[in-house]
């Protein structure tokens, strides 16, 4: 029987209960994307919507990613971090887009599925709690606050 760190114990306490709170975020600001999915991110850059993700972040996000993305002493990773590879490493303006499209369908894929490694869940699936809006909203907050 594997041992768990109290972190990864929490993190699996934390992730499969069910997602009970409604996210009562007012998202009617955000213009609307209907469906499909897309591939990138259309908000990106918007500050509106950065605000309004932080607001859903704070409310939705925080409690396993810490307040405003600060995972510091939390069981969630460093969201702020996510496009550090592309920005901290990538010279070329072609690759780094590629990177930071790569890291949009990362991101998308990982809250509407959740995340379990080795039989042990450290996310729980958002899909049909939060709507595309949402998501992107979140990550162009999550944008907003690299480090």
């Amino acid at each position: 029987m594997a041992l768990l760190g109290a972190a990864g114990v929490a993190a699996q306490q934390a992730s499969t209960e069910p997602i009970t709170t409604p996210v009562t975020v007012d998202l009617s600001a955000l213009p609307a994307l209907g469906m499909p999915w897309l591939e990138d991110n259309p908000y990106r850059g918007n500050a509106k919507v950065a605000e309004i993700g932080r607001t859903l972040f704070n409310q939705a996000c925080a409690r396993c990613h810490g307040d405003d993305g600060n995972a510091t002493h939390h069981v969630g990773t460093d969201l702020r971090r996510l496009d550090s590879y592309c920005f901290g490493k990538l010279k070329d303006e072609a690759a780094r887009r590629h990177c930071v499209r790569d890291n949009d369908h990362y991101f998308k894929e990982s809250v509407l599925h959740g995340k379990i490694r080795v039989g042990v869940a450290h996310m729980p699936p958002w899909e049909g709690v939060l709507t595309q809006e949402a998501i992107w909203s979140l990550r162009s907050f999550l944008e907003s606050r690299r480090p």
